[in-house]
């Protein structure tokens, strides 16, 4: 639908009467009738709820599961295991479901596979350190080098997936993040250099794993159905082997089962769904830095479960000093893509 006049109706849109009178033709810009304005309003409106939709389902799953690891880590000491039965968990349920015509996500095939096999590999190790670091580390260990994590995340983002890098306000809000993280270490005296070490692994894992799985989520022509049944299907295998060569074979051997082991264990598994598929619905819809800064936000309620339900917390200074990384990340603002010229 072209502007309110007719393009034959005035000179300037005439290029024969505008070449007579030697002038340029105007260049018409396509607009919009009502049916089309409609369609497009209501295709915002739902973009704009899908949006919305994906950011509370991950905010509440991010903001939970964290807890739920850690209880199911205590009750059921043995990460690997804890790993393996959440991703077979998650495969055979979204497997079924879309069986059941419930969902729709695409069975397993080869050439769609390729990209998923390091998907599921980095998606692994990200997880597989989360475990460890919360073995060794309280919550808010973890959640403060979590929220310093959209600082790289923005400049691998403009390296890699075209993004411009942030802008001055974006700086200092990251800026404040780090300092916050170093005042918090430095009052968190409670801990080994171990626990810190699964973190540094953990940190540069988690960095690979946010540019790359934007990048094949972008690329790939699966639903989020469909991508969260392949990365936890592929990532099977490999968690097998590994609780076979942590020697986590002789700790379940003894293991003695309980109410509490086997209700954090199908609580996790559950979440672990959700977080899965959420957070593959999330990264199809924003860029990977807002991805990183919209998890550091759901930490906030991380924090508060936590305080409410568990005893090592970390000292007041230390607290502060994560709250102070958790409201700095509030006033980040997403860059924009560069121009493709």
């Amino acid at each position: 639908v072209w502007e309110t006049d007719n393009i034959w109706e005035t000179d300037d849109a005439n290029p024969a009467k505008a070449k007579r009178r030697n002038r340029k033709p105007r260049q018409l810009r396509p607009t919009m009738g009502h049916n089309d304005a409609h369609e497009l309003k209501s295709d915002v409106n739902n973009q704009h709820a899908k949006v919305i939709f994906a950011i509370s389902a991950y905010a509440t799953s991010s903001s939970t599961m964290l807890i739920i690891n850690k209880l199911a880590i205590t009750f059921f000491p043995v990460p690997s295991f804890l790993l393996l039965a959440q991703l077979i968990f998650a495969a055979l349920t979204i497997r079924g479901m879309s069986d059941a015509g419930i969902v729709k996500a695409d069975a397993l095939e080869w050439n769609k596979s390729k990209p998923f096999i390091f998907v599921a590999l980095a998606f692994l190790g990200a997880l597989y350190t989360n475990v460890r670091t919360l073995q060794y580390a309280n919550v808010e260990t973890f959640v403060v080098f979590r929220s310093s994590t959209p600082c790289l995340i923005a400049v691998l983002d403009y390296a890699f997936l075209g993004r411009q890098l942030p802008n001055i306000r974006s700086w200092a809000s990251l800026a404040v993040i780090l300092f916050g993280a170093a005042i918090y270490v430095h009052y968190d005296s409670n801990f080994t250099v171990k626990a810190y070490g699964w973190v540094l692994a953990w940190y540069i894992i988690f960095a690979f794993d946010q540019i790359y799985i934007k990048y094949v989520v972008d690329q790939s022509n699966l639903n989020a159905w469909g991508r969260t049944y392949y990365t936890n299907a592929y990532a099977v295998a490999p968690v097998a082997v590994l609780a076979f060569l942590t020697g986590e074979v002789a700790v379940m051997n003894s293991f003695t089962w309980n109410w509490r082991g086997t209700v954090a264990l199908t609580a996790s598994c559950i979440a672990g769904v959700l977080m899965s598929y959420s957070a593959f619905l999330l990264r199809g819809l924003i860029s990977a830095t807002s991805f990183t800064v919209v998890g550091t936000m759901c930490k906030i309620a991380t924090v508060v479960i936590n305080c409410l339900i568990w005893d090592n917390h970390a000292s007041i200074e230390g607290l502060g000093a994560l709250f102070m990384c958790m409201f700095a990340g509030m006033f980040y603002q997403q860059a924009p893509l560069r121009d493709a010229s």
